[in-house]
């Protein structure tokens, strides 16, 4: 499924379109990739409580796949770690930052790669030049000799300020290298934390206070940086929209060596500037989890699925990991030239299949949680990279998984045993992927009264719920967490919130009122509360799982509103943002030879899920539809499933719409079609646990290509 989806350049990074971005080196040119990892965690000027354990973790995540699997070579000589907390490491100084830019950037010649990656604590400050801020605020990355506030200079000691970082990446770029930069670190926002668990959830943020800035000062920067805005209400009115982002792309374009071409600039952020990212211990669930950026994390993940793909397919995938785990709130930022292949390489599709080794009565490859694989996954043997399904020789099964590497044993399937002496050479080609469809949710801690009703109704809830929702012991990482918040205007209400344990400062948070309830009413309350969003999620873990790649199908959402009556397209990167009365249309063309079964879904802010089109695209066939106007009372984070299935030319249209539904369908998978089923158990069926194949092998579509689905984000609010 090929999307529509080119990015929009937000106003204030406006200069990205004058940057003049340089042509990847051709390929019969040396080229040399660099890459500086900065991991922030121990502060030496601050008290321990602001330390942060991840970002020593991401740099070893990141310098391991970098150098081990890249599409593209890093030698190890050309990678550089700055991080502490062990023997010989270099600390990420402020002096040591610059030092290592300098000599990066000496280093390089035009064509080169630059990989830059930093993780760590971020905040905001009074901005040193206010009238180059729209929000008169500096976007900070914090070294770990961060010091103080100083009245004198009107800055913060040793801060690495976002104009600073704007000049080293020209400086790159002048030497006519690409350049993408990653950063994994709050900049601002609030969170409630409402209980803690036990796997040392943190965001990395560090409030303003700690380094002497008060809320004051905050304020009156604000303050004076609106003022200007609206002195400047007679310029055009895109130099007027406000601050998307933590807006560290250079103000300036680049000026290169004579001769040179400057090159090209893509930027990932974690958080926009009113955001926080979180810290957690991943891979979840695994003995041997460590303390990582969920960003980072999560975009590694990505990589090591999509190693050659667009940097915009890979921004899409990363925020479909985000709404299917609902481990961060944030909204990642992504800029540049979004259409160029990550690292500068050679395009590519999904890579599902790995070298394999035999060792000790098994078999090892070096694959693993990193690439979505865990214990249970069936992989078929293949005795070339490129055989087809049926050329199989067997079949394994991971028994057991850590984050780069995993652990199989051979299996009979599908009539096949597997001989013991194997082709060197063989691959071990993924043939599923297993969802599993329940979901845990962590229990509020005794002692309050609210807390107190839902354990005295525990065993009727319980019942209510199903064998698809588990609950867990309190402090326990979980998909959701139960709590109570005493400070909140409903202290006796059960709240149900992330598996963090942050309460979303934006947007609808459920609750049930406890006390006021009957056991019965309580469990029936909760269970319905809790199904409805396990039926919203699963159907995004869905989305997730099959992603939109599989068919060849152009996708272009477009919308438009009474001031703006015509159709423009709708970008997909950055997160758009809709308000009231917004219209969504979109735009289908198939250029296979098989006809596919279209259906739209819209999950709310609120759990909801609305069904708004579902009919046939035969082949050559273009569809134009409008779906829907944003509004409502509940909006905020919502998300749109574009679901994809091929169809046999005489069989009936596939309708989903009874996803919509409130009761539960009562009918069996029988007569469903693979991916119809798969909806049905994700939150309609009576399973825990389904398998979606990567591939078709069903007669009616003549073994050709499995389904698709795009899941799109949007941002929704009141118009003003």
């Amino acid at each position: 499924m090929r999307v529509s989806d080119r990015p929009i350049l937000r106003p204030l990074r406006r200069l990205l379109l004058g940057l003049g971005l340089s042509l990847l080196a051709l390929p019969g040119l040396a080229r040399e990739n660099f890459a500086l990892l900065i991991g922030a965690s121990d502060y030496q000027n601050l008290d321990k409580r602001w330390s942060l354990k991840g970002p020593r973790n991401d740099m070893d995540l990141v310098s391991v796949w970098l150098t081990g699997q890249s599409p593209v070579p890093f030698s190890p000589e050309n990678v550089t770690v700055l991080t502490d907390g062990r023997e010989g490491d270099i600390p990420a100084t402020l002096g040591n930052i610059r030092q290592a830019f300098a000599d990066l950037t000496a280093r390089l010649a035009p064509g080169d790669f630059v990989y830059l990656h930093l993780s760590g604590h971020g905040t905001r400050a009074p901005a040193l030049d206010p009238a180059s801020e729209p929000d008169g605020l500096d976007e900070l990355f914090l070294p770990v000799d961060i010091g103080p506030w100083s009245n004198q200079t009107g800055a913060v000691e040793n801060a690495l300020v976002d104009d600073e970082i704007a000049l080293l990446l020209d400086g790159l770029r002048n030497r006519g290298a690409d350049v993408w930069i990653v950063f994994d670190a709050c900049h601002s926002g609030t969170a409630t934390r409402a209980l803690e668990t036990g796997d040392e959830v943190v965001m990395r943020q560090l409030d303003p206070e700690a380094l002497g800035i008060t809320g004051e000062m905050l304020a009156e920067a604000e303050a004076g940086a609106e003022a200007v805005s609206r002195s400047l209400a007679a310029e055009p009115a895109e130099a007027l929209l406000p601050d998307a982002g933590p807006s560290f792309l250079p103000r300036t374009a680049a000026r290169p060596e004579p001769g040179v071409t400057p090159g090209s600039l893509v930027a990932f952020y974690a958080a926009q500037s009113t955001e926080l990212t979180p810290e957690m211990r991943l891979p979840r669930g695994a003995p041997d989890r460590k303390s990582q950026g969920v960003f980072t994390y999560t975009l590694f993940e990505v990589l090591s699925e999509y190693p050659s793909a667009s940097y915009g397919q890979v921004a899409q995938e990363v925020l479909r990991k985000y709404a299917t785990r609902n481990a961060a709130k944030s909204t990642p930022l992504f800029e540049g030239d979004l259409d160029r292949v990550v690292f500068g390489g050679a395009p590519g599709g999904r890579i599902a299949q790995w070298p394999g080794r035999q060792s000790d009565g098994g078999f090892t490859l070096a694959a693993g949680a990193l690439q979505g694989l865990g214990p249970g996954a069936e992989l078929a043997v293949l005795a070339r990279a490129a055989d087809a399904p049926d050329q199989a020789l067997g079949f394994v099964r991971v028994t057991e998984a850590e984050v780069f590497t995993a652990r199989a044993e051979a299996i009979e399937k599908d009539g096949l045993t597997l001989p013991e002496d194997l082709p060197e050479g063989f691959y071990l080609r993924r043939v599923d992927v297993a969802l599993d469809f329940a979901l845990s949710i962590a229990l509020p801690p005794p002692g309050t009264a609210a807390a107190d009703a839902l354990y005295a109704a525990l065993p009727e809830v319980k019942a209510a719920a199903g064998s698809r929702l588990s609950f867990v012991e309190p402090g326990e990482l979980a998909d959701l967490a139960l709590a109570v918040l005493p400070e909140s205007g409903a202290p006796e209400a059960i709240w149900i919130l992330p598996g963090t344990g942050f309460a979303d400062p934006v947007g609808p948070q459920p609750k049930v009122e406890a006390v006021a309830l009957s056991a019965a009413g309580l469990a029936d309350e909760l269970a319905t509360k809790l199904g409805a969003m396990a039926k919203a999620i699963n159907l995004m873990k869905l989305g997730a799982a099959l992603g939109p790649v599989a068919l060849d199908v152009d996708v272009t959402l477009r919308t438009r509103n009474a001031g703006a009556p015509e159709l423009r397209g709708l970008e997909l990167t950055p997160v758009p943002t809709l308000v009231t009365a917004d219209e969504v249309h979109v735009l289908a063309r198939n250029h296979m030879q098989i006809p596919v079964d279209v259906n739209v879904l819209y999950i709310g802010a609120d759990y909801s899920i609305g069904h708004f089109y579902s009919g046939r695209l035969h082949p050559g066939e273009e569809l134009k539809k409008g779906l829907f106007a944003i509004g409502g009372e509940t909006m905020g984070a919502e998300r749109m499933l574009v679901v994809m299935n091929p169809a046999s030319p005489h069989s009936q249209v596939e309708d989903l719409s009874y996803l919509a539904q409130e009761a539960v369908r009562s009918l069996g998978t029988a007569g469903l079609t693979s991916l119809n089923a798969a909806l049905f158990e994700a939150g309609f069926g009576g399973e825990t646990r389904g398998a979606i194949a990567l591939s078709s092998e069903e007669d009616t579509t003549g073994g050709g290509p499995g389904p698709g689905i795009l899941q799109v984000e949007l941002r929704t609010r009141a118009a003003d």
